[in-house]
């Protein structure tokens, strides 16, 4: 049984909305009202009491259990098969290792973005292709949409009060794609960080920003040399947490189909490429402020007069993703302070 409070709301669809967004329970955009039935079908789908709690979500506090999930999820329209990519993705980012109560409060416009692996992106119709970034797909947009709604109906992230982003951005309505893992000339994600290839794994990813990175050349293809060289300097944008904070940073690079083959084609493995782009990703110190060349050096990330992204290769993240055209790639900051992703297992029923 729910226990949820119910409410008396008009048997309009613009009342419904009218009224919801008055109590402050939107992101600004129109909901599906969470009316019973959704919410169990949700519920139903998991297998799990309505009542059993996956965690608490600063800074609030407020308990998420299965019911308060579901709610959220069809609030967004998100489709019963997705809840176990939210509870998976929900267990990531309350975990000790991830930063959330930081990323809920901070003036940063960071926010959760999700790479979803395995066969699970196919059952639930997740684009990887073209526009996985934009719009016109619904698990890609619900379900980072009702991580959203979680975040500020059960964790409290109130913006302009709780949540202090200095400005915000798009991402921080919904954030969530797919791994292309079969246009992908190297292991996948969730491979690479231990998982076999025959699980479905979400990552959470504290993002605060896209950089899109055309590597490409006036009427013809990128060489792998050229395109390797604008990607990681795409990576050293003055501005970025990862160039002002002096931490060891993760960062994180969409590469699309285009580009990954070029590299591929000369027999570049995921390691070899993520060691380039470390070597590549440099400031001269002379370009940085003389007290964040100081706590580049205190952190000993530099290296012959150059600054380091971050210290070591393996710390970068290179998903493929992404439409068979087009040299745009994507370079996406993180949030400062040493964030690294958080990767789970999403445990599917039946399956």
């Amino acid at each position: 049984m729910l226990t949820s409070k119910l409410i008396e709301v008009s048997p309009s669809f613009h009342g419904i909305y009218e009224d919801l967004y008055e109590r402050g329970w939107t992101d600004g955009l129109p909901v599906i009202p969470p009316t019973d039935d959704l919410v169990q079908a949700c519920i139903e789908y998991v297998g799990r009491d309505a009542g059993d709690i996956v965690g608490e979500i600063p800074p609030a506090g407020g308990v998420a259990t299965i019911e308060k999930i579901a709610i959220n999820a069809v609030m967004a329209g998100c489709r019963p098969e997705y809840m176990p990519v939210l509870l998976a993705a929900i267990e990531a980012m309350i975990g000790s290792e991830f930063e959330l109560r930081a990323m809920q409060v901070t003036s940063n416009p960071a926010t959760p973005f999700l790479v979803i692996n395995g066969p699970i992106r196919q059952q639930i119709g997740l684009n990887c292709g073209a526009s996985a970034l934009g719009p016109g797909f619904r698990a890609n947009a619900t379900i980072g949409r009702a991580i959203r709604l979680l975040l500020l109906n059960v964790g409290g992230a109130i913006p302009g009060t709780v949540d202090k982003a200095t400005l915000g951005w798009p991402g921080k309505f919904t954030m969530c794609l797919g791994e292309n893992e079969e246009a992908s000339p190297w292991e996948p994600l969730h491979v690479e960080r231990g998982f076999s290839q025959e699980e479905s794994t979400v990552t959470v990813i504290p993002a605060a920003g896209c950089f899109n990175v055309y590597a490409g050349t006036r009427g013809e293809f990128a060489g792998a040399d050229s395109a390797l060289t604008i990607l990681a300097h795409s990576m050293t944008v003055m501005g970025t947490t990862e160039v002002i904070t002096a931490f060891y940073n993760h960062p994180v690079l969409i590469v699309n189909q285009m580009h990954a083959g070029i590299l591929a084609n000369v027999g570049l493995s995921k390691q070899q490429v993520k060691q380039i782009l470390w070597e590549r990703a440099r400031l001269p110190m002379g370009m940085l402020p003389p007290w964040l060349a100081d706590e580049k050096r205190a952190c000993n990330l530099v290296e012959d007069g150059m600054m380091l992204l971050t210290d070591k290769p393996e710390r970068l993240t290179l998903i493929v993703a992404g439409g068979p055209t087009g040299l745009h790639s994507t370079y996406v900051p993180i949030m400062g302070g040493g964030q690294a992703p958080i990767t789970k297992v999403i445990k599917v029923p039946g399956r």
